[in-house]
């Protein structure tokens, strides 16, 4: 990083003195270009300016350290965030640290050669990310499908050929899959390849955001449009565009907001909350989502005109168990690759180990499948995954249902019993689900109470 290049930090402190002075020690080097806030709030408002680097006091007045952390990482992962405290709590260091934390320093007499450590640490890791994807650039490297999404299967080679079709025009589309298949990586996919590779990639997980702030956070708002809105913050649509913008568990937005998006889409435009400007947008629109969004329209749960402006070019992301072949090829690569970045050197997947992973029916995907097989590194004696090393922790209890020896009635009962607890006893929900008649489920709750059935 150059001497005439600015390094523009923020920091949020509540305390006037302390603030004072810890903008004196980080103006120390002259590269770097100091903010101070006094609340979690102020930074938020000011977020989308996007600084390099951010500290944070532990202890704000309107919010707690960790949720501003989580907050900031959410719509910006790639700023190294540093907590400070004014006590030294281990737990508390580690927790923040897996939040994702790039350090955690306390107000002690050191803070001074420990934060200015840090910060020359982050900004050479910066560095040396601008430099990786300067040469990325440069070498044109393609994201090739793959390489990035692996399987042989008959099943992934349709969604290879979807994927081909979908890079070479703007369309709009809609990814459907089980919870843990990849269905971000599909949207990144499309991205990377497309005409607009070099523009932004913006994610937006629907499920993840309350109504309340959802359409603040797609659309953007203007100063003063409600209460703590001090300032213009533009929203998701407004920050990928030229690029893509990925509305991950699309079935989850409410209804009223469904119609905004639809205006929005249907016009190329749209105008920040508390505003007037008409902001025009250039956006290509990827959606996911684990429903089958036709049975949302006719249960009158999503719009039809939306679900038709939405449906583009359909890629349909097969679960695990519709392709048991890719099972092993992509359990070698989970070992390659855990094994790699661990230093644990060459790893095999003995004969006993491959028969118990293809003998599971991975209700969690491939989001499970990874975890399942990094445990089983850690498990192994070094040299080889053993069955005994291979430990199912779904939190599914039915997964392993048919590997259990019981009467017709029993396994009948361990479904009812799962259902009921899966849906919190909602008795006329299960007896949908199991397609019964209520009045089924409530004897088979007797038939057990009278003998007595434990779920084994």
């Amino acid at each position: 990083m150059g001497n005439n290049t600015s390094f523009k930090i923020y920091a949020v402190e509540d305390d006037p003195v302390f603030a004072k002075m810890l903008k004196y020690v980080l103006t120390l080097d002259p590269e770097h270009e100091v903010e101070l806030f006094d609340n979690g709030l102020d930074l938020m408002d000011n977020l989308h300016h996007r600084p390099a680097l951010i500290t944070i006091d532990y202890s704000l007045p309107d919010m707690s350290g960790e949720d501003l952390l989580k907050r900031v990482k959410y719509q910006f992962p790639e700023i190294p965030v540093i907590i400070i405290s004014a006590q030294e709590r281990i737990k508390t260091a580690v927790k923040l640290l897996k939040a994702g934390a790039y350090d955690y320093i306390t107000k002690d007499e050191d803070i001074r050669e420990r934060l200015l450590n840090s910060i020359n640490n982050a900004k050479k890791n910066i560095s040396l990310a601008n430099e990786v994807e300067t040469l990325r650039e440069e070498l044109s490297i393609k994201y090739d499908f793959e390489k990035n999404i692996i399987g042989k299967s008959p099943a992934m080679k349709k969604v290879f050929t979807m994927l081909e079709k979908a890079v070479k025009t703007n369309i709009t589309v809609s990814v459907n899959g089980e919870t843990g298949t990849g269905k971000e990586l599909i949207a990144k996919a499309v991205h990377f390849n497309s005409s607009r590779k070099n523009k932004p990639f913006i994610p937006v997980n629907i499920a993840a955001l309350p109504n309340s702030l959802l359409e603040s956070e797609l659309f953007g708002y203007e100063k003063g449009a409600f209460t703590g809105a001090n300032s213009r913050r533009i929203g998701k649509f407004e920050e990928a565009n030229k690029g893509t913008i990925f509305l991950d568990e699309i079935g989850e937005m409410d209804v009223n907001l469904q119609a905004k998006l639809l205006r929005v889409i249907q016009e190329r435009e749209l105008v920040r909350i508390g505003g007037n400007e008409l902001v025009k947008l250039d956006v290509r629109i990827i959606t996911a989502t684990h429903k089958d969004l036709a049975k949302e329209v006719q249960a009158g749960t999503f719009r039809e005109d939306l679900y038709y402006r939405l449906l583009g070019l359909p890629i349909y992301l097969p679960p695990l168990r519709e392709r048991q072949n890719d099972v092993l090829i992509i359990c070698k690569y989970f070992v390659e690759q855990f094994s790699k970045e661990n230093q644990l050197g060459n790893i095999y997947i003995t004969q006993d180990a491959q028969k118990k992973l293809l003998a599971y029916s991975w209700p969690g995907n491939i989001r499970e499948l990874k975890a399942v097989i990094e445990l089983a590194c850690v498990m192994s004696d070094g040299e080889k995954i053993d069955a005994e090393d291979i430990q199912f922790n779904s939190l599914n209890k039915d997964t392993d249902l048919f590997s259990k020896e019981m009467t017709m009635k029993e396994y009948t009962f361990t479904i009812v019993r799962n259902f009921l607890e899966k849906y919190d006893d909602n008795v006329l929900l299960v007896a949908e689900k199991l397609n019964v008649g209520k009045s089924t489920i409530y004897r088979y709750l007797k038939e057990m109470e009278e003998e007595n059935f434990q779920l084994r």
